[in-house]
């Protein structure tokens, strides 16, 4: 597609794939008798790699964004709100199924929460290099060390206040996953800056896999949405669930 980058929409649909794999096993191992352990070792490393490459292009894409934006005079807060708040609101209506569904796991603080919200905080910091990265990394950090405390209170787990008793889903705290937008940021803003590339590639625009790859990256949003209950409904039609 012409003002698309293929390597970016590519590896979002790698990551696509990456998210597909992982839940089909997940659910496997809730719904299910298969004993599959997704919660340390390899798997649990692949969850968080694919989430990764999905938030850090969150950052990536934003810088785009914002440089077409740019040179067309629409670069106002209000298309980051709007476009936030979109996404959010898709979040809120995952709590909402997940809580009629799931009511002792429903889904608080997810990654749509959780991308909905950075899209709206990152805008101050768009512009932003080497300031990006020193402030991401100090924010992973600072998100990883506060993983390891529990407190008694619940209204910060958006933030990265973990609560004692916390039994969620899916959880994506601002701190630390915020520090992977903004080094996002300060990788396009290096890469990509002024809407077009800072190093050279070879053209894999027309090749099947890139396309392939490059059509699930750009449809992101609606297969999250719709993959869960495509591969439930197929573990309810194999007949395996418990």
């Amino acid at each position: 597609m012409a003002g698309r980058f293929w390597e970016i929409d590519s590896l979002r649909g790698i990551a696509v794939i990456m998210m597909i794999i992982f839940h089909l096993l997940f659910d496997l191992a809730f719904f299910t008798r298969f004993n599959f352990n997704v919660d340390s070792g390899f798997w649990l490393f692949f969850a968080r790699a694919t989430a990764s490459i999905f938030i850090f292009l969150v950052g990536v894409s934003l810088t785009i964004s914002y440089s077409r934006a740019e040179k067309q005079g629409k670069s106002r807060f209000s298309k980051y709100l709007k476009r936030g708040l979109k996404i959010f609101s898709w979040g809120l209506a995952i709590t909402l199924i997940t809580w009629i569904f799931f009511r002792q796991e429903f889904i608080i603080f997810g990654v749509l929460h959780f991308i909905g919200l950075s899209i709206i905080f990152a805008y101050p910091f768009i512009k932003y290099k080497w300031r990006n990265l020193v402030a991401g990394v100090f924010i992973i950090a600072l998100g990883i060390y506060l993983s390891k405390i529990t407190f008694s209170f619940s209204w910060l787990m958006w933030l990265g206040f973990v609560p004692k008793y916390l039994y969620t889903l899916d959880y994506f705290p601002l701190l630390p996953w915020f520090g992977v937008i903004l080094i996002g940021l300060f990788a396009g803003n290096i890469l990509y800056r002024k809407n077009s590339r800072a190093f050279k590639i070879a053209d894999l625009s027309k090749n099947y896999a890139a396309r392939a790859f490059g059509w699930l990256g750009r449809h992101s949003l609606f297969i999250y949405l719709l993959h869960q209950p495509v591969l439930m409904g197929v573990i309810y039609i194999a007949g395996l669930m418990r």
